[in-house]
């Protein structure tokens, strides 16, 4: 009884979220949104999910608080190594192929994703033919994004991540340290225009010759990332890219007739 009442509460709550806030967290995957929650409770004082709402209500700080906790950024530079190999040996010569690039990082957290794919671009000649877009729903993590600071400790992680995914530079060239941080260099800053974006309730906005989003569809239920594989497949271009994370696929989807394995075991799919 209680957990049916949980799952009650946890629905009321999502709903209440999206009618006030237009975030819509109403087809993501329920065992991972429910561990959030569940773990949220205790950091707001709250002894129930609907104690929670109530206060989400009507104290728009807490929401924002609450959306730390459903959007749990978790991600760093070059992550997966062997992905950022795979788009510099085999998608890049397709890339050069355009006369200009858009390139949209779909759920790019805190930047690192989207950082590491403009140093990849600047090696291989393209980037000041690139126009990079990386979107997002939380607005820290935006924020942070466009700031471009991370911490020094995840550096060296990050040089080795760099140097396996192919590099051809030192890895030290495209930051500044300074105390407990790094700055990434502003030329890759400049590149990137950030923006507030949901695969949930937003529509296309570009025409894209590749996509990266990596790790975001797994806390999607599967209509939801029907949704995202449909926006997908129409922002991208005839013979697109698309990168998605390790543990995803457009494969067994709606869309599986509409992608082609291009680097399948490193995720990525080409538009048919």
């Amino acid at each position: 009884m209680v957990d049916r009442t949980v799952e009650i509460e946890l629905k009321l709550l999502f709903e209440a979220i999206y009618l006030k806030y237009s975030y819509d967290f109403r087809e993501y995957s329920g065992a991972s949104l429910k561990r959030r929650v569940l773990l949220a409770l205790r950091e707001f004082g709250c002894e129930t999910v609907s104690a929670l709402q109530q206060r989400i209500l009507h104290e728009p700080q807490v929401f924002a608080e609450l959306l730390q906790y459903l959007t749990i950024p978790v991600t760093e530079m070059f992550r997966d190594p062997a992905y950022f190999r795979a788009l510099r040996e085999h998608v890049v010569p397709v890339l050069r192929t355009y006369p200009s690039l858009k390139i949209w990082v779909a759920g790019c957290s805190t930047g690192e994703e989207i950082y590491s794919l403009a140093i990849l671009l600047h090696e291989e000649g393209l980037l000041e033919r690139s126009m990079l877009y990386a979107t997002d729903i939380n607005p820290r993590s935006l924020e942070r994004a466009r700031q471009g600071i991370f911490d020094i400790n995840h550096v060296r992680k990050y040089t080795r991540n760099y140097q396996l995914a192919g590099g051809t530079r030192s890895f030290a060239d495209y930051y500044t340290a300074a105390y407990d941080s790094v700055l990434i260099d502003r030329r890759l800053r400049d590149k990137v225009t950030f923006a507030d974006h949901s695969l949930a309730t937003d529509s296309v906005f570009a025409e894209t010759q590749l996509i990266s989003c990596r790790n975001v569809l797994i806390y999607f239920n599967k209509a939801l990332q029907d949704r995202a594989f449909g926006l997908f497949h129409e922002s991208l271009c005839r013979r697109g890219f698309l990168g998605l994370g390790s543990k995803e696929t457009v494969e067994f989807s709606g869309y599986a007739d509409r992608f082609e394995p291009f680097a399948k075991e490193e995720r990525i799919f080409r538009k048919t």
